[in-house]
Formats: structure tokens, C-alpha cells, sequence
């Protein structure tokens, strides 16, 4: 890329997430800001988010926010890792030994033991501070970026991402990934003052905030009413080429016909799982048939071997996934319906949406219709959709998909169209691009 080239994109200090091919922001992050040029873009991360995972191919200039930022008052300061806090420029994978390390015991006595029950009372957020360091300010100015591109899941990290807006006085874009605030008033006893709080400095990161960024269309217009700002949809988009090499070409069912899940597990998804192990198990009782549940999670969970279809199948490297979606006969999408698990997904839209819709395989989604995801897929008739938790309404959603060869085919056209359309990498990492490019000009918002 040539110097008169690179003018055009501005200089891009990324604050909270690393890049990855892990998690769902990571994902994002990486496929929006691929290509960019890497002296024109540096990361500050969350120390705890910088691990093997963490990606170097957008971006090998790193800050990692260790104990100079981090503060912990007691008894998390016990058992909290001590991050070495500070720039990180790794150029190789074989480089990683320099990632700050983890304790795996005493991150199990912190999630375990002494986290729970300091959320459950909610006192977790008075012991708990992301400070803006002097040693970090300093790299930032060094650095000196055009704009800042935030990301942030908790109420802390917003209240950073404000702090270093105000110290380094550049516009800063904001990216929402979940709704996150709505999961505030469940996690302890307080749940309803820390609601209060979480919002107000929510609101006051937006305020200073130049451009605001949602990962759904639902989720930008419910936060316009919400907030009152306008918010821009992007959702993770996909190379195409890269895809399309495992794209499905026959629509015949294999003998032993294979339906995929592939990603987390747990919150707002393991209800939703068993559902169908349930329903799978049943037809191929009923049916003498041999429909394989493929879970392809990053672990084996107890509940797994209560059903006979259910193959692990442990996460692959990210090279292989558009085979192993093309090669799978359909894909599975699914959300809880508890009241606490729709709080945090309604607006919400799982990265590998784009990913499956590109693959060319059949998709079924059991999700609430108050969905972001739900809607998606019904206005462009992507996926066949199941709105009710209901064992009998996925049984026949399923068996429609089975035995209808011709609604399998309508469904991943569209599904590929779509993806096309609205998702081509190159088309929205350009959109980004420009916005960005003219944000870089715009005077960042006045205290």
C-alpha cells in the first residue's frame, strides 16, 4: 500500500477488544479493519483479553491494560491476576510467550468463589476501576490517532472509554456488540440502582461519542428510542472468496444426515441445544433414522451424553469452517427464551449468522420472534424460523427441512443473496472506511 493510498485511512486507536478469531467482537473487529495499514492502527486491550487467541495479522501494535490501569480493592485484589501493564508488539505467533499468563487456579477461585457472591450483593462494581494511567496516555499521544473505535461490555469499560475520549480530545466511535444494560437489573440485589447508574454513564460515553455503531438494525432503532441517538448497523461482514470455497452445491441429504452447531455455549443457548438433542433423538426413534446432532463447542458439558445423536466435535481452526458448514446438511441458530437470556440477545446478532447465511446450507433458527436475528431472517426469508419454545414446533420445522428438498434450496439462495448484498467485507469495511475517513475531520463532542 502505497503512502498517498494510506492517507485515506485515518489513524485508529481500538479501545477494550483485541483482534481474534475467537469471540464474537473479535471476529467482527478483525474482518472490518482486515487490510488496514498496520502502522495506521493500535490496540489498547483488556489484559485478561490478550491471550493465544489473540490475533496479530490486522495489528501488531498493542497496549495491554494491566495493573497500572486495573484496580482492585479487596478481596479481588487477592485474587486478580497482577497483569503487567504496557506496550506489547508481537510480530510472530512464536512470539505468544511474551501474552500475559493465566493462573487457571486462581482464576477458578475468582469466577467460583469469590466473584458470585460480591455480583449477587452488588458491591463487585465499587471494588472495580479501569483508570487511565499516565504511562498510557502517554503511548495514546505517541500514537496519536485521528479517531478512537471503542467497543465495551460493562459499565467500567464505558466509563474508560469516556475517560480517554476526554484525554486524548479526538472523536471516537462507539460500537454496541449485546445489550448488555439489560442484563445489569438480574445480576444482583441492587440490580435496579446499578441499572440506573450503568445507563448514566452509558449515556454519557454516547454523549461523547461522534459516531455510534450497533451490530443489528433492531438494535439501532430500539436504541434511538432508548438514547435518542442515531445509530449505523454493522454486523460482521465476510470474504466472500474465502467463503465460498466450502459453498454447498448438492442438496442431497447424506445418508446419515449431519445438523451443526458451532460456536459457545452457555447463556441463552444451552436450553435451546438440549431442545433439539431432544427432538433429534425422538425422530430418529420414531423414524429409524440417523440424524446426526453435531456440537462442534469448545467443551464436552455433562448434559451432552444424555442423547444418543449428539457427536463433539471441538472448535476448529477458523481455515476450515467453510468446509465443515458447506459439508453439514443444515445449520443450526439457536436462543434461549428465558426472560433473562432474551434481555441480553433481543438485540443481538451472533457473528456466524453472516457465516452460515454464506455457506449455502440450510438454516433453521429457533429464536423468540422479538428478535433482532428472528426479524432479520423472516424479512429476507433466510432461514426457516421457530419462534415458540415448543418441542412440537421444532420437530415439524425440522422435519419440513428434511423432507422438502426444493424449501432447502429456496432457503440458502436467499440466504447466500443476502450475504452478498449486505455483508461482502469489501463493501462494508469500505462504508467503515469512509465514515471513519470523515470522522477524522469532524470536531469531537464539547464537555
Amino acid at each position: 500500500m502505497d503512502l498517498e493510498q494510506s492517507h485515506h485511512f485515518p489513524k485508529v486507536l481500538i479501545l477494550i477488544q483485541p483482534f481474534n478469531r475467537k469471540a464474537g467482537g473479535g471476529i467482527t473487529l478483525t474482518n472490518l479493519f482486515m487490510n488496514w495499514p498496520k502502522d495506521r492502527i493500535a490496540v489498547a486491550a483488556l489484559g485478561n483479553l490478550v491471550d493465544s487467541t489473540t490475533s496479530f495479522e490486522v495489528c501488531d501494535n498493542y497496549y495491554v491494560l494491566g495493573a497500572d490501569e486495573l484496580k482492585w480493592g479487596f478481596p479481588l485484589n487477592l485474587v486478580k491476576r497482577k497483569i503487567v501493564s504496557g506496550p506489547l508488539r508481537v510480530q510472530q505467533a512464536t512470539d505468544s510467550n511474551r501474552l500475559p499468563k493465566r493462573n487457571n487456579f486462581r482464576a477458578k477461585i475468582s469466577s467460583e468463589w469469590v466473584m458470585p457472591p460480591l455480583l449477587r450483593l452488588g458491591v463487585y462494581e465499587l471494588l472495580h476501576e479501569i483508570e487511565l494511567s499516565p504511562a498510557l496516555l502517554n503511548w495514546m499521544r505517541e500514537f496519536d490517532p485521528d479517531v478512537i473505535y471503542a467497543q465495551a461490555h460493562t459499565r467500567h469499560r464505558a466509563i474508560f472509554c469516556t475517560k480517554v475520549q476526554r484525554g486524548l480530545k479526538k472523536p471516537m466511535a462507539f460500537h454496541m456488540m449485546d445489550d448488555w444494560l439489560e442484563m445489569v437489573k438480574h445480576e444482583s440485589v441492587f440490580g435496579s440502582y446499578w441499572e440506573r447508574r450503568s445507563n448514566e454513564d452509558f449515556v454519557d460515553m454516547l454523549k461523547h461519542t461522534s459516531l455510534h455503531l450497533s451490530i443489528s438494525d433492531g438494535m439501532a432503532k430500539e436504541y434511538k428510542r432508548r438514547y435518542g441517538f442515531d445509530f449505523r448497523t454493522f454486523h460482521n461482514p465476510i470474504q466472500l472468496d474465502f467463503w465460498r470455497k466450502g459453498q454447498k452445491a448438492s442438496y442431497n441429504l447424506a445418508r446419515d444426515p449431519e445438523i451443526l452447531y458451532a460456536g459457545r455455549i452457555g447463556l441463552g443457548i444451552n436450553e435451546s441445544l438440549e431442545l433439539m438433542a431432544n427432538v433429534i433423538d425422538q425422530l430418529n426413534s420414531e423414524r429409524g433414522l440417523s440424524i446426526r446432532f453435531v456440537l462442534q463447542v469448545p467443551e464436552r458439558t455433562n448434559w451432552m451424553a444424555n442423547y444418543t445423536c449428539i457427536t463433539f466435535r471441538a472448535p476448529v481452526p477458523y481455515e476450515e469452517l467453510p468446509d465443515r458448514f458447506g459439508a453439514a446438511d443444515i445449520l443450526y441458530l439457536p436462543y434461549d427464551f428465558s426472560p433473562k437470556s432474551l434481555s441480553f440477545i433481543r438485540y443481538s446478532m451472533p457473528t456466524k449468522a453472516s457465516e452460515y447465511m454464506i455457506s449455502g446450507t440450510p438454516i433453521l433458527i429457533l429464536a423468540p420472534l422479538d428478535t433482532a436475528l428472528s426479524d432479520y431472517a423472516r424479512e429476507f426469508n433466510w432461514a426457516q424460523v421457530v419462534g415458540e419454545n415448543n418441542e412440537k414446533a421444532l420437530k415439524s420445522a425440522l422435519l419440513e427441512l428434511l423432507e422438502d428438498v426444493q424449501l432447502r434450496k429456496t432457503l440458502a439462495a436467499n440466504a447466500i443473496s443476502v450475504a452478498e448484498k449486505r455483508h461482502d467485507a469489501e463493501i462494508v469495511r469500505e462504508e467503515l472506511r469512509n465514515l471513519l475517513e470523515n470522522l477524522a475531520s469532524v470536531s469531537p463532542p464539547k464537555e
